[in-house]
Order: C-alpha cells, then sequence, then structure tokens
C-alpha cells in the first residue's frame, strides 16, 4: 500500500505514469457527483482507496482520462494502469490540473468546481459546487483549480478580504495533506492480473475482460468483440442474439474449446494469433451447440436455458474447423441428453461452476472424441418434493428445468386440443404462456392452498393467457365442459401434461401427489436415473 497526494496524482498523470486501460468503461461520473467527492476530502470523510496495477509493459491500446488526453509515458518508467477508482482518479485530477486540455467533444460536458464562501460550514452540506463561467460571482465562489498552481492561486486571492483569504489557506492545506491510500499490484504475470480481476469484480466493479483480451493479446486486424457480434447476429434469426451481449459467456466458451479450461486465468492464457487461427472451431463450436439446443430441447432463446453455461461444454462438443459438421451418433446424442437434463435437476452450476466446468469440459471433449467418457455421471436426485417445494418463477432455474421438461412431453392446448406452438411460445419466454391447472381464485375459494400454496411447479402447464381466459377460474370439473368433448382428445391433453381424471376430482392436495410424481417419472427417465424415490 502506498500514498498519494493529490499532487502527485496531478504529476503522475501529467506524466503518463497513471493510464486507465482500454477494459475499464470511461468516465461517467458528473459534475455534482465530482462536487460532493471534493466535499468528502474536504472533511475528512472516508472516500476509499485506490488500485493500481504497476508493468512495464504498456498496453497496445488503453483509454483518454475522462475528457483529457493523455501524453505517453516515458520509455523504461513503469506504467500505473487503474483497476479501481477510476472515477476519483479522473475527478480530481480534472479538478485541480493545469495542463492537459479537454476535447472539444467534451468541452460542454466538464464543469470546474469552486469552493462556496458563503455556504454554511455543515457536516451535511455540501460546500462545493460544478458552476459554468457565467455562473461564477467573484469574491464568493473560488476555483479549486489554483490550488495547486502559485501564480494562479496568489491572482485568485488578491481581492479578497482577510477572513476570507484565512479560509482560502485551510482549504489548500487541507487538500495539500491529504494522502489516498493506493493498493498496487506490481507483476507482468497476466494471469496474476486476471485473477485480481476477477475478484474486482466480484466486489461489484463491473470489468470488460472482453476488452482486456482485445487490448492485451489481439492484433489491430482481429477484433475479437467485432467477432462475437458477428456471431450474434448469424444466431439472432435462431433468437440465440442475447448470446452476444454475454460477452464472459462467449470468453468462456472460446477458452474451453482452445485451452479445455474456462476459468479467468486461463482466458488470459489465450495467444492471439492462436484465437484468429483457429476461430473459426469457436464459431462452429456455439452455432452448432445452439442449433442442437434448438432441435433437441426446443430451446428457442439463451433464456430458456436452466444454466447459460450449459452451452460452453457443449460448444466443446461441436468445435470444428472449416465448413464441416460434427456427426453425432445415438450413443453420443444419449450422453448429451442425459447430461443436460442432469446438471439442470441437480442444479450443477449453482456452486463450484469453474471446478465442475472444467470437470464437463474434459469428459465432453472425451465423448467428442469417442474416447471413455464420463459426462453426466454425478450425482442426480430426482423426487416429487422438487415439484412441491419450489414456486414457479419464470427466470428461475426449477421453473426453466419444469418448462423445457414440460415441453419435451408434446403439451397441447387445453382449449383446442392441438399441440402448443412450442417455437412461438418459449421464444416469447414470458409467464402469460403458463397457468395454473388447479385455478387460484377456486383453491382460494374452497381454502385448499394451505397445505402446498397455489403456485407450486405441480399446478402449472403450458396454458396461454387466452386459453386460461376462456376456462376462467372454476374448478377442474367445471372448465372441462370448455376443453374439447372427444374424450380421446382430452386423454391427450392429460397425458401431455402429465396428470389423468384425478384433475376432475377438484380435489388439490391428491392432484398434486398424483402429479408431482408424474413429473418425477419424467424427470428420472430423462436423467436416465435407476433410482426413483416413489415416497
Amino acid at each position: 500500500m502506498e500514498d498519494f497526494s493529490i499532487r502527485g496524482i496531478i504529476e503522475a498523470v501529467s506524466n503518463g505514469q497513471i493510464r486507465i486501460p482500454a477494459f475499464q468503461r470511461g468516465f461517467v461520473w458528473d459534475s455534482e457527483r465530482v462536487a460532493y467527492l471534493m466535499d468528502s476530502i474536504y472533511k475528512g470523510y472516508p472516500f476509499g482507496s485506490l488500485m493500481f496495477w504497476r508493468t512495464k509493459e504498456q498496453l497496445k491500446f488503453d483509454r483518454e482520462l475522462g475528457p483529457f488526453r493523455l501524453p505517453q509515458p516515458k520509455e523504461d518508467y513503469p506504467v500505473d494502469y487503474v483497476l479501481d477508482g477510476q472515477q476519483r482518479v479522473t475527478s480530481i485530477f480534472g479538478v485541480f490540473q493545469n495542463e492537459l486540455l479537454v476535447s472539444d467533444e467534451e468541452k460542454a460536458d466538464w464543469m470546474d468546481i469552486y469552493f462556496d464562501l458563503g455556504a454554511d460550514e455543515t457536516a451535511q452540506d455540501n460546500q462545493f459546487l460544478a458552476l459554468r463561467p457565467d455562473e461564477v460571482v467573484k469574491g464568493r465562489h473560488f476555483p479549486l483549480r489554483t490550488l495547486f498552481e502559485t501564480t494562479s492561486y496568489r491572482a485568485a486571492t488578491e481581492s479578497l478580504g482577510q477572513e476570507s483569504i484565512n479560509r482560502i489557506d485551510e482549504l489548500q492545506s487541507r487538500f495539500k495533506e491529504i494522502k489516498i491510500p493506493v493498493q498496487i499490484t506490481k507483476t507482468d504475470d497476466k494471469e496474476t492480473v486476471a485473477i485480481i480481476f476477477e475478484r474486482v469484480n466480484r466486489q461489484g466493479v463491473e470489468l470488460d475482460t472482453l476488452q482486456l483480451l482485445s487490448a492485451w493479446t489481439w492484433s489491430e486486424d482481429f477484433q475479437l468483440a467485432d467477432q462475437f457480434e458477428e456471431l450474434s447476429e448469424h444466431l439472432a434469426p435462431f433468437g440465440f442474439h442475447g448470446i452476444g451481449s454475454d460477452t464472459d459467456l462467449m470468453l468462456r466458451c472460446c477458452s474451453a474449446i482452445l485451452t479445455g479450461d474456462a476459468s479467468p486465468s486461463a482466458l488470459m492464457k489465450l495467444n492471439g494469433a492462436e484465437v484468429r487461427e483457429n476461430f473459426d472451431q469457436i464459431r462452429n463450436g456455439i452455432s452448432y451447440a445452439v442449433d442442437y439446443l434448438r432441435n433437441q430441447f426446443v430451446a428457442q432463446r439463451l433464456d430458456n436455458l436452466p444454466f447459460v453455461t450449459q452451452l460452453v461444454p457443449l460448444s466443446v462438443f461441436f468445435a470444428v474447423s472449416g465448413d464441416k459438421e460434427r456427426a453425432v451418433n445415438d450413443f453420443q446424442r444419449t450422453a448429451i441428453n442425459k447430461w443436460f437434463w442432469r446438471s439442470s435437476f441437480s442444479r450443477r452450476y449453482s456452486s463450484g461452476v469453474l471446478r465442475n466446468l472444467k470437470t464437463d469440459i474434459e469428459q465432453m471433449a472425451l465423448l467428442r472424441d469417442e474416447k471413455d467418457s464420463k459426462i453426466g455421471e454425478f450425482q442426480t436426485n430426482i423426487s416429487k418434493d422438487m415439484f412441491i417445494n419450489n414456486v414457479f418463477r419464470i427466470s428461475n432455474v426449477n421453473t426453466k428445468t419444469l418448462i423445457l421438461m414440460l415441453a419435451s412431453n408434446d403439451p397441447r392446448s387445453f382449449v383446442s386440443g392441438q399441440k402448443v406452438n412450442l417455437s412461438e411460445t418459449l421464444k416469447a419466454a414470458n409467464r402469460s404462456e403458463f397457468h395454473h391447472m388447479m385455478p387460484r381464485s377456486f383453491l382460494e375459494k374452497t381454502g385448499q392452498k394451505e397445505k402446498y400454496g397455489d403456485s407450486i411447479l405441480a399446478n402449472f402447464c403450458f396454458l396461454s393467457r387466452a386459453d386460461n381466459r376462456k376456462l376462467g377460474g372454476k374448478a377442474p370439473s367445471e372448465y372441462r365442459q370448455n376443453m374439447p368433448k372427444d374424450n380421446n382428445a382430452i386423454v391427450q391433453i392429460l397425458n401431455s401434461a402429465l396428470t389423468d381424471d384425478i384433475l376432475w376430482s377438484d380435489d388439490y392436495e391428491k392432484f398434486v401427489e398424483n402429479r408431482a410424481f408424474k413429473l418425477s417419472e419424467l424427470a428420472a427417465k430423462l436423467c436416465d436415473t435407476l433410482h426413483l424415490d416413489k415416497t
């Protein structure tokens, strides 16, 4: 840990030593927030430490510091890249520096900060203001830009009374004496920096790893972000355009395909030339994995997947060079599908994500190469309790798993008896396409929801809002009159929804127990598990 003075920060930025790496988002604070920072520094309030990465290896690309054009650093001199605290560094430098010019396009958005001599000195009220030149009142608003420049400071104070000069001298003293704690990481090891980024990210600081890798290792004639955008546009007609905006997922797929590991440290070891030469494998791996998800599980968009990370091992299986497409034999298809359902029902990627991903990537590669593979051979307990103890929420993993499982059973409309248009329904991916089999109002009126609640998974099926309106909130034995009259059609509808005539009993407890078990039977079949808890 080192302490920087404000003057030290100004000099280091002016000399090109402190820089903003291209993977940072850029300066986003408005002038009012900058003024509040000055007030906190003046009053001695905590405003956080900074984090720098010190290295002699200058990045190919970096970012301007807010609206200021940075000079090139001196040769053979270490560079401090800001990992955490960019907004504060830019604000401090921008308020007090007098050397660098503001770019024309950003000049209108940058305002100087002034100390308000007329403001009451209270603990809560802000004594600093962001003002445009025509808003400044001479003798009341003192420009902070002059505090560290002797000639300007004398000119700004010469017309003030002695009491005001004393206050400004105290102001200057406080800003000169402030020490800003800076945590310095001194390394040229990119893997170490990657781990630091990952941990800073976990603390809520969003870092763009894609831009980091682009700036660090990719040549100027190959922009990874552009390649991802093209791939996203290619997948858009199939409903998977969201992949392009999930850069973390795309990068994990890249790393898994090329290195067999999707961890942050593995990402940082990627060689730019290797990525350029093998990007067709990445493109094919992701594209064919999406095609497989659509054909085998009727997934119509990324949001349909219980875990988006399921795309990573699957992309490894389908990664192939050139215009070829990897063939899938029956044994491989069975193994992949078993892994998909088991990883969904076991919530495999809810914890230990990197560890489980690494195992699945390795086993998926063995399956691809037709070697002995244990893909999907992990603990998966299927019981009816899952469908009784979990509530239907469209964004929840258990709910997404239920929806895809119901989709695998060719669901039919409760009103027309026709097969549900799964492509359109799952592409919409919203709550209005699913409703209660035993209506909430009916359960409320009959007092049957106390034991289980009305919104458990076992009480939901594919049922559009329009069909639900036609059936109304009546008892199942009553809304049956609005369903097809043909008994064979009724049987098909019930079978497709994984229930039977017990629905017409209007007995919620018996219905829940019966349907939860039927759901668990299908889940066990999809997961290819031998043990099924019938209790």
